[in-house]
């Protein structure tokens, strides 16, 4: 999901969808600035300034890691003291004011910016229980659009560019979680003596959620070594070459570019 920030009404939606991300959690602050050089000075002068913020937080049973990234910034307060930790959200303030957005992420204004306009991309998870944190290492998808593919069109995928892997379904849950449309563990075939380590990935698609397309969630439960990072990452290609959507790779979300890239 990605929606752009620039009016009243966007900040209405914003503050309605997110709950003003009330007992979220912000993961990173990134500050980037721009600079060109000036040829009449002779200096490189700043032409603008992003501030990007992720927020993983939770609602109705969903958890939800969201990136705003914040433009041509002309305020930016960022600040720390006497082991205080604003990173807990108790819920955001936004205005728009002499055609400035202004964000408050916490009472105190300790982190607080102003721009003029900002970009909100999101992914949605099925739910925000305690196994998400046993994943070595993990990558989601959310599609903008379309259903989930099935696990056929995934393993011919895979065929194609190299990777043959076989599928192992998952036992059946006592308790279905909601929008689950298929989910097991992808294992790279080997032939019987040949070269090759193995390496196995669990994967879990489901419907839609918060109104976008299908998800692609890919966890590894133990030590990663190079095989298990090229199957990730090749099981990763031949999603985002086939479907557009957003990507959460760790705990950062990816331009789709990114997303993408193959080993």
């Amino acid at each position: 999901m990605t929606h752009s920030i620039t009016t009243v009404d966007d900040l209405r939606w914003l503050l309605t969808h997110t709950h003003g991300f009330r007992g979220g959690q912000i993961t990173d602050v990134h500050v980037a600035k721009r600079r060109m050089f000036d040829e009449e000075s002779g200096r490189d002068v700043m032409v603008e300034s992003t501030v990007t913020v992720l927020i993983r937080y939770s609602s109705n049973g969903i958890l939800r890691v969201a990136k705003l990234s914040m433009q041509a910034v002309s305020d930016l307060s960022l600040f720390e003291q006497d082991g205080g930790d604003w990173a807990i959200v108790g819920g955001i303030q936004v205005e728009l004011s002499e055609e400035k957005l202004r964000f408050w992420f916490d009472p105190h204004g300790n982190l607080y910016v102003v721009c003029e306009e900002a970009v909100f991309e999101e992914v949605s998870l099925p739910h925000a229980g305690a196994e998400r944190e046993e994943a070595v290492e993990q990558w989601v998808f959310q599609a903008d659009r379309g259903e989930s593919p099935s696990v056929d069109w995934l393993l011919n995928q895979l065929d194609q560019v190299g990777m043959p892997c076989v599928w192992k379904a998952a036992v059946r849950r006592e308790r279905p979680l909601r929008g689950i449309c298929w989910e097991g563990e992808l294992v790279t075939a080997t032939v019987q003596g040949g070269p090759g380590s193995v390496a196995a990935l669990d994967v879990q698609t489901y419907g839609p959620i918060d109104g976008g397309g299908f998800g692609v969630r890919l966890q590894c439960r133990r030590a990663v070594g190079r095989a298990g990072h090229r199957l990730l990452s090749l099981v990763a290609h031949v999603v985002t070459s086939a479907y557009a959507g957003t990507c959460l790779g760790g705990r950062s979300l990816l331009p789709p570019e990114e997303g993408r890239k193959r080993p």
